[in-house]
């Protein structure tokens, strides 16, 4: 088909425009061949004319179809040309707001000027490991397809990015070596990566400035190779730079700036250290203020020399030497103030002590007599003498000018050989990447000797690029064995020989720099003279002869010639360097020591590559025999040197092309101007790969995807088995020249044009189909109409007449109505005002009668209260009488008995002078003994009454509480029955104040009642008037207010009901944000476990290769054996990082990073262990502090409380010593070890030493605990033994006293009993002291009683005050209150009661140990012989066989058998089938149950350690085999149900049976263990996670998105050079069955390992999160995903996944809803996207996607068809002024890597233990059932 047959009416093409460079137009008639005008119409509606070019009569570009617009790649595109190009750019950028787009192997990258969130973590995670062309276009993809070829193909790569200056190629190239960063990690020791990010503000302070078109534009090039390991982990780089731009160290032009660190330096000026710097304002100095321009907006210096200086000290460059940096900077600013005076034309002068000049002398340590001299004169050398010459001022000028230029390259090349040395690596480089950031083709207004070496950098790297290309396609023509036949493309070797080859530009301006008077003049003559006329590249200027023209590949360029041999040239007088020299200054010396290896012209760089900056300097005088050495290198030549350095590196790797676009010269964002456009991608090369790709075979379709696209075009009987064949039949028929196409081996290929002529078949196609489907629903949709209102006019005719019917009678009955009413209200005034006259009279009655009736109650009341008071005044005069007769009469008695008593006082003192009594005192001394005798009995007679008076008190003490409850009794009585006398007397007295105030008001009433009474009748009319008014307006506010507090209540129930669903929703969230951090936090500590194992058997790998002659044992193993015995606690985990460390030639594969972060938290760890050590000295030394004083305030105690707190202390010492003996003990044998890590505090051995350490110590306080309760109720014990025995031997002495005639015996008896009757009283006067205190406490109980009752009076009196409502708002708060004391008190007692009772089953569990263990002693005491005598054991033993207890015995010896056997060795394939699910969870319980039978603390500490160490041995050997981790998660979860169904606790006993509680733990609480067990099924739980994640990541994007479920809904548009995968099943992709089967596999393996239900839920919420996050990730970074019919195949297979959870009864597990945000992006793609109306349906809908997600996915919408519309910007920014007000998170993607916070519901087991047992088949024939 002939190309001209595509240019038919309504054709539209593109056609040149001076302003938008190319338009739009539309064909208005068919072309026909011989046509030297086209008619168009352009897109405003203008028609015109356009005229063909008579000689080349080509016709203007086709525009592609509308569908192909805005493609990822633009080689997609059917017509490659330049206006389709820039069209598809601008749409991409403008209306997608995408910034990069693929051109065949080159990323074109435009620059926004603005920060887009595309850069972040999540994107980086979502491009590593992607195919190129499988997501959308981005810098990320290029740096992951260097860093993978690298990785595949062990070759070096280069990513080139090259553009205009402000393009972004800074930047650009900043991003992939973040990306690198990222992805890689670091090998070394050092973060190698952040380094590498480090140099970048570093070289952009000091290479950077501002220019017109950019504000941080880099003037220089950098190539930096960033080296990779064998494990591709970044170990180090190096950087290499190109022509640094040192003319603008002394010259800049309007609104620009010098380099950035000047400006930095000038706003930290006022910093202290900088004080002697003598810095001032940036405008201040005269080489920072010549572009006006100081200052860019939205950038602060000051900040950004903090950030330099941070940099320089993260890669090594110390204070001093920043300082260093600083000070030759500050001197550079000093030099370019230095002024000059003319004295006459050839001579000039510096001012005598002039201040900038002294300033940059003191900073340089020069002499300030030696500088001015020499920058005023320089020194000539001829054939037989030197002399000094002055030189003129503009001469001086432009000598000051070089030496601070010199001084700043010398001092940029210093600063870039230190950033190189702290990126170098000590380890081997395997491979590196390398970015190459460098200008990009530049032409200005005047061009000189700069950008004349940049053009002709771009020329070397644009032959190059080409080369590559063209070699890419020939590659692919042959692997698809296509005849190859040569594409001419353009070749700019030619350009570049007339600029490097011999006699070339470049040679004959060296050439011209070694003549003695060469000028540029001369040089410009050369030129012409050489090239003019004889190269078709070189032009001279019209108007000029001092400037030449190239035709460069991209332009023609002129430059002018002046100061380019002056430039190239770059002299510097050597008298200046040499003062320089011999400074001071140590660091400026250093920086010009090497001048003379600078000078040699085939001296190098120590590196091996020349620097671009050396700068050549002039010598004094020629000495003999150096005539070679003269002329020294010039700047064009070393440049040459470098550049073709730079070549054969990018030759020798595998290179990536990033041409950044400048969009506009103004910086705006997302404006593209189309001239700018087109000009960089002539001069980037774009348009040259697009004009190769179309010289050959453009498009190329794999025969899947060509027979997918255009079934339509086929009928039924083409299509064959054969695609191949099928689709070669096909085009033999629509194309019938077949020079355009070819058919491959995979592929057809087609010249440019023919996919458009095919989709113009297939658009006609479908467009009479749809033209024929439309007219059938026109058709139906109108006959519908037709019979809708057919139907809706017969309804209004029937509802019309039934409403004039309904009118007429509603006037029937309004008539009748009226007449009642009439009748009604009538009867109604008349009645009204009768009544009204009837109850005036009734009121006037009342009030006579009550004003009566009030006056006789006065009267009564006033006889009844002076009746009282007589009777109160004759009772107290009748009892003063009385009183006064009893006081004399008493008065009278005292007097008769005092005078009596003095009478017998005055005997009985004549009675005792008398001899009588003396005799009587000393009568009875013999009888002694019998005295004695008698004094025993009495005191056994007063023994025996104080046991009765004992038991008296006892009677009477529990009748006196009988009595005292009685009493209590009583008072409550009394107090209700006080509070029912307060109420009458209260209702009393309100009945009086209320008569009170009846008798005021009737008094009152009197006085007004006459006057009332005349004016009623008058005032009566008017008040039924008004109180009817009131009436109506009182009932519509009580229905107003009640309307309100109905609708008030109403609100408040639902704000109410929402705040509670609100604080019930952010409960949960806080919840699982503490579960999920919890669960982060143990899958961290997992990792790091798992780190930590690898590194210990790498270290252990090391360990066991031997040295060849020499062997020797680890020194730590002995201490291992003695520590592995010290705690049965200490997991294996635990045990042997202790034998990992070796001396330190074998440390080199450690993580240094990772060791160096644990010595800080060690050292940490130490200093805090330090802190509690010394806290508890000091606890303890006041805890004895506070003891002593108590023992001396204290009273002494008696002997048994005194033994006890001797013991308890003497115990508390002993213990005390024991285990500071023991620290000590293992602190020095941690010293002794071999490794210094070892011994370091905080180190792996070490913690687990102090682990030991503290569980030993709660061991001993719970031994010591136990020995004190034990020694104290010894003690106890032997008290009451005591009185005891002393009680028995008084008994025998009262028996045998008769017999007894000694006086000693009986002396001893006596102080014997004397004993006995002191223990007895002292227990006598106890208990009477407990007798007193329970009364005190009785008494006191009534007193507050008392004190209750009279308050709740008093409060009672003051609420009978109150008026009603107060009352009852007052008792309530005073009940509310009162119960909350009550309840508080019950609390309280509730809790002592516990902690008794937990007290007391503590006691008991320790004695019952003790029991235990004396019967053990006992039984070993029996000797053999008498164990042999009993023969009643062994008749025992069968009996309890037969009834099994649910236990399991094994011996200590085979635990590490039964772990092996039932963990280590267990195939969970075999157990699920044949066994019950659960059984090794069910077994071990069983072995633990007998352990806590047995009381053995030690065996269940190794059984239940040994588990938990066998499970994760074997998730870690086996952690990728779903089957494997999700049996033990199962068993794991049912072994820490058993611990819970027995532990005991209520909580869990409630739902077992009753055996099933008898089975329960009886020694052993295991809550820590449960602890354990659940922090390791969280941790199997996160595993399984990621087993799923693993197995189903491969399937998510190929079943989910890529993979037509619906056969022929969504077409194939034409791919790129960027292969996208292949949306087409082929064998190996995989579909939304394959991830079906693969759930379904999960599920059933799941079920068969008995997983709780509750936790399968989980496990399926977790996948479908992954599902669901993955695919929509995907979703949103794949332009070619985002289209109507894909949002239909999403729905579609969203849909199947819900039935799959139907069909496992899973739709309550919420997986469901974790793929709500993906069914709503497939809802946003479906639904019209158009109006307002649209965008509200929009926003409401997708409220489970961010705005960031809504907006890109509008952005991403793509027509895959004709029919189908783009989404206009307009309504993007409508939705996104909508949800502007939306908090949501700016993150683009979602965390695929999320996991949700797991829980373990409580399920207890229906199974009876002892019903189990044990198969053969698990090889545990060594523990038997008990």
């Amino acid at each position: 088909m002939a190309v001209s047959e595509l240019y038919t009416k309504y054709a539209r093409v593109w056609i040149p425009d001076p302003e938008e460079v190319w338009k739009s137009a539309e064909l208005l008639k068919d072309y026909k061949q011989g046509d030297k005008v086209i008619q168009l119409r352009l897109e405003e509606g203008k028609e015109l004319e356009y005229c063909l070019d008579p000689k080349t009569k080509e016709l203007p570009p086709l525009r592609n179809p509308d569908i192909l617009v805005g493609e990822n790649d633009l080689t997609a595109l059917s017509y490659l040309h330049e206006p389709a190009v820039l069209h598809n750019l601008r749409v991409r950028f403008i209306d997608s707001k995408l910034i990069y787009t693929y051109c065949g192997i080159v990323l074109v990258a435009i620059n926004p000027y603005e920060q887009l969130p595309i850069y972040g973590e999540d994107i980086i995670n979502a491009y590593s490991g992607q195919n190129m062309g499988d997501m959308d276009p981005h810098i990320f993809a290029v740096a992951e397809e260097a860093y993978k070829q690298m990785a595949r193909d062990e070759r070096n790569q280069s990513i080139i990015v090259s553009g205009e200056s402000g393009a972004g190629k800074t930047v650009s190239a900043k991003y992939a070596m973040r990306y690198f960063a990222t992805v890689s990690g670091s090998a070394s020791e050092a973060n190698v990566e952040e380094k590498v990010l480090a140099s970048n503000p570093i070289m952009e302070s000091i290479g950077n400035a501002k220019t017109t078109r950019n504000d941080n534009s880099s003037r220089f090039g950098k190539y930096i190779e960033i080296g990779f390991d064998k494990r591709y982990r970044i170990i180090g780089a190096n950087m290499r730079t190109y022509l640094l731009e040192k003319s603008r160290v002394v010259f800049q032009a309007e609104e620009e700036r010098n380099y950035h660190i000047f400006y930095q330096l000038c706003a930290s000026a006022a910093l202290p250290e900088f004080k002697t710097l003598r810095l001032g304002n940036a405008n201040y100095f005269h080489y920072t203020k010549q572009g006006g321009s100081p200052v860019i907006d939205g950038i602060d210096d000051a900040k950004e020399m903090v950030h330099t200086r941070q940099a320089c000290s993260l890669l090594g460059i110390n204070d001093s030497h920043q300082m260093g940096i600083f000070r030759i900077l500050a001197g550079i600013l000093h030099l370019g103030n230095v002024g000059f005076t003319s004295r006459d034309a050839d001579s000039c002068t510096i001012p005598h002590k002039h201040e900038p000049l002294t300033i940059f002398c003191d900073l340089m340590g020069v002499e300030y007599q030696e500088m001015s001299h020499w920058l005023c004169h320089r020194k000539l050398a001829t054939a037989s003498e030197t002399y000094i010459k002055p030189i003129s001022k503009l001469q001086a000028i432009n000598a000051r000018d070089a030496l601070a230029k010199h001084i700043y390259a010398k001092l940029f090349n210093w600063i870039v050989d230190h950033v190189n040395k702290a990126l170098h690596s000590t380890v081997k480089q395997h491979s590196f990447i390398g970015v190459l950031d460098i200008y990009g083709f530049e032409t200005f207004e005047i061009n000189s000797f700069e950008q004349f070496c940049i053009n002709y950098a771009n020329e070397k790297l644009q032959q190059q690029f080409n080369m590559h290309v063209f070699k890419l396609e020939q590659e692919e023509y042959m692997k698809e064995q296509i005849p190859w036949t040569l594409i001419d493309f353009y070749d700019n070797q030619p350009c570049i020989n007339l600029i490097e080859a011999k006699l070339g530009i470049l040679d004959l301006l060296d050439e011209e720099c070694k003549m003695p008077k060469g000028s540029d003049d001369s040089w410009a003559q050369k030129l012409y003279n050489t090239h003019l006329k004889k190269c078709a590249l070189f032009e001279k200027p019209r108007m000029s002869n001092k400037a030449f023209i190239i035709q460069h590949f991209a332009d023609k360029v002129e430059y002018q010639c002046e100061g380019f041999l002056e430039k190239n040239k770059d002299t510097v007088y050597e008298e200046q360097i040499k003062v320089l020299k011999s400074s001071k200054f140590k660091m400026l010396s250093e920086l010009f020591q090497d001048e003379e290896k600078a000078l040699s012209p085939t001296s190098a760089t120590p590196s091996g590559r020349t620097l671009l900056s050396r700068t050549a300097v002039k010598p004094a005088k020629a000495k003999p025999g150096q005539a070679s050495k003269e002329h020294k290198k010039t700047v064009g030549h070393q440049f040459r040197n470098s550049l073709h350095l730079l070549m054969e590196t990018l030759n020798a790797t595998t290179p990536h092309y990033v041409r950044c676009i400048k969009p506009n010269d103004f910086k705006f964002p997302f404006t593209f101007d189309e001239k700018r456009a087109v000009q960089q991608l002539r001069a980037c090369g774009v348009l040259e790969t697009i004009r190769i790709s179309a010289a050959g075979f453009p498009s190329r379709w794999t025969y899947q995807e060509f027979f997918s696209r255009y079934r339509v075009l086929m009928k039924q009987k083409d299509v064959l088995s054969d695609r191949k064949q099928t689709c070669k039949n096909l085009l033999e028929k629509l194309i019938l020249d077949k020079d355009k196409y070819q058919f491959g081996k995979t592929k057809i290929f087609f010249r440019a044009g023919q996919v458009a002529y095919l989709e113009k078949i297939r658009a006609d196609k479908l467009r009479v189909a749809c033209i024929r489907i439309q007219k059938t629903i026109r058709g139906w949709l109108m006959r519908k109409k037709y019979l809708r209102m057919r139907k809706a006019a017969i309804t209004i005719q029937r509802y019309v007449r039934g409403y004039q019917a309904r009118c007429y009678a509603k006037f029937l009955r309004r008539t009748r109505a009226a007449i009642l009413i009439q009748k009604f209200q009538r009867m109604y005034v008349v009645r009204k005002r009768y009544h009204l006259m009837r109850a005036a009279t009734i009121v006037l009655q009342s009030l006579l009668r009550g004003y009566i009736a009030r006056n006789k109650y006065q009267r009564m009341l006033r006889e009844h209260k002076a009746i009282i008071i007589q009777k109160h005044v004759r009772g107290w005069l009748a009892r003063v009488r009385y009183h006064r007769s009893l006081k004399a009469i008493v008065y009278l008695q005292c007097c008769y008995r005092r005078m009596m008593a003095k009478r017998e006082l005055k005997k009985l003192k004549i009675e005792a002078r008398s001899v009588e009594r003396y005799k009587k005192l000393n009568i009875g001394m013999e009888n002694k003994i019998m005295q004695l005798q008698r004094k025993v009995d009495e005191q056994h007679k007063d023994y025996k009454s104080l046991l009765e008076k004992l038991t008296n008190l006892e009677t009477t003490y529990n009748t006196e509480t009988e009595k005292l409850r009685s009493d209590v009794e009583r008072l409550r009585m009394s107090e209700e029955e006080a509070k029912n006398a307060t109420n009458r007397v209260n209702m009393l007295q309100e009945e009086i104040t209320k008569l009170r105030k009846e008798l005021h008001q009737t008094q009152s009433e009197k006085k007004t009642i006459e006057e009332w009474a005349d004016k009623y009748k008058q005032e009566t009319e008017q008040l039924v008037s008004e109180l009817k008014e009131q009436n109506t307006s009182l009932k519509k506010e009580k229905e107003e207010l009640n309307r309100r507090i109905h609708d008030q209540a109403k609100e408040m129930t639902e704000t109410m009901e929402k705040k509670l669903v609100e604080e019930t929703k952010q409960l949960e969230l806080d919840l699982n944000d503490e579960r999920l951090r919890y669960q982060n936090l143990l899958n961290e500590f997992s990792r790091l476990e798992e780190r930590y194992e690898d590194l210990k058997d790498e270290v252990n790998l090391m360990v066991s290769i031997p040295k060849p002659g020499h062997k020797r044992t680890d020194s730590t193993h002995s201490s291992n054996e003695s520590e592995y015995t010290f705690s049965s606690e200490i997991t294996e985990t635990e045990d042997l990082p202790l034998r990992m460390e070796e001396p330190s030639e074998k440390k080199a594969p450690l993580d240094m990073s990772l060791f160096l972060k644990l010595q800080k938290r060690v050292t940490e760890l130490e200093q805090e262990k330090q802190s509690l050590q010394d806290e508890l000295d000091r606890k303890e030394e006041q805890a004895l502090r506070t003891k002593t004083r108590e023992e001396e305030e204290r009273p002494p105690m008696r002997g048994a409380e005194l033994e006890y707190e001797s013991l308890k202390r003497q115990e508390l010492e002993s213990e005390n010593k024991k285990l500071k003996n023991e620290l000590n003990e293992l602190q020095k044998a941690l010293l002794e070890k071999s490794s210094p890590v070892v011994t370091a505090p905080g180190a792996p051995a070490y913690r687990v030493l102090l682990d030991q350490l503290t569980s030993v110590s709660e061991e001993l306080d719970v031994r010591k605990e136990e020995v004190l309760i034990l020694r104290s109720q010894l003690v106890s014990q032997k008290e009451a033994i005591q009185p005891k025995n002393t009680m028995t031997d008084s008994t025998i002495l009262l028996e045998d006293v008769q017999k007894m005639k000694d006086k000693g015996e009986i002396a001893q008896a006596y102080i014997g009993l004397k004993e006995t009757n002191r223990l007895l009283e002292s227990q006598l006067q106890s208990q009477k002291k407990s007798h007193d205190n329970e009364l005190e406490a009785l008494r006191g109980e009534i007193q507050s009683l008392k004190e209750e009752n009279n308050r709740q009076q008093q409060l009672l009196a003051q609420n009978l005050q109150l008026p009603p409502e107060a009352r009852i708002e007052a008792s309530l708060q005073h009940e509310i209150t009162r119960l909350t004391n009550e309840n508080l008190d019950l609390m309280e007692q509730l809790e002592k009661q516990d902690k008794t009772v937990r007290k007391l089953k503590k006691q008991l569990k320790v004695f019952a140990k003790k029991i235990g263990e004396l019967e053990v002693g006992q039984m070993e005491n029996i000797s053999p012989g008498q164990i042999i005598d009993e023969p009643i054991r062994p008749v025992n033993i069968p009996r309890k066989e037969k009834d099994f207890q649910g236990m399991l015995e094994y011996k200590k010896d085979d635990e590490p058998k039964l772990v092996k056997n039932l963990i280590l060795d267990l195939k969970p394939r075999g157990v699920a089938v044949n066994l019950i699910p659960g059984l090794p969870a069910y077994i071990l319980f069983m072995c633990v149950r007998h352990a806590d039978y047995l009381n053995d603390d030690q065996k269940v500490r190794s059984l239940l350690t040994s588990t938990i160490n066998g499970i994760k041995k074997v998730l870690k050997k086996r952690g990728d085999d779903f089957e494997t981790v999700s049996f033990w998660l199962s068993n794991t979860c049912r072994f820490l149900h058993c611990l819970k169904q027995y532990s005991g606790e209520e909580g869990f006993m409630k739902h077992n049976t009753p055996r099933q509680n008898e089975h329960c733990l009886t020694n052993f609480d295991l809550a820590e263990y449960r602890q354990v067990l659940s922090d390791l099924a969280i941790q199997i739980y996160q595993q399984l996670v990621r087993v799923l994640e693993n197995i189903l990541q491969p399937m998510i994007v190929s079943g989910m998105l890529e993979h037509e479920t619906i056969q022929g809904v969504s077409g194939v548009k034409p791919p790129g050079l960027r292969k996208r995968t292949s949306s087409i099943a082929d064998e190996g992709t995989y579909t939304l069955d394959s991830i079906i089967r693969q759930l379904n596999t999960f599920h059933s393996v799941m079920c068969q390992h008995g997983m709780d239900p509750e936790l399968i839920k989980q496990v399926v919420k977790q996948t479908f999160y992954i599902t669901g996050a993955v695919t929509l990730n995907n979703l949103l970074l794949r332009k070619d995903m985002c289209s109507w019919s894909k949002g239909m195949q999403i729905r579609y297979n969203v849909s199947q996944l819900e039935e799959w959870l139907r069909d496992k009864n899973l739709m309550n597990s919420g997986a469901k809803e974790t793929l709500e945000p993906l069914i709503q992006a497939a809802q946003l793609l479906q639904v019209k996207k158009k109006t307002d109306e649209d965008a509200e349906a929009i926003c409401s809908m997708c409220n489970a996607l961010t705005t960031a997600q809504i907006v890109k996915v509008l952005n991403l919408y793509t027509p895959v068809n004709e029919f189908e519309e783009r989404v206009s910007i307009s309504f993007i920014r409508t939705i996104q002024m909508r949800l502007r007000d939306r908090k949501d998170s700016p993150q683009l993607l979602m965390d695929a890597k999320h996991i949700f916070p797991v829980t373990f519901p409580f399920n207890p087991s229906s199974l009876a233990l002892e019903t189990i047992q044990i198969p053969a088949s698990l090889g545990l024939a060594f523990i038997s059932r008990v």
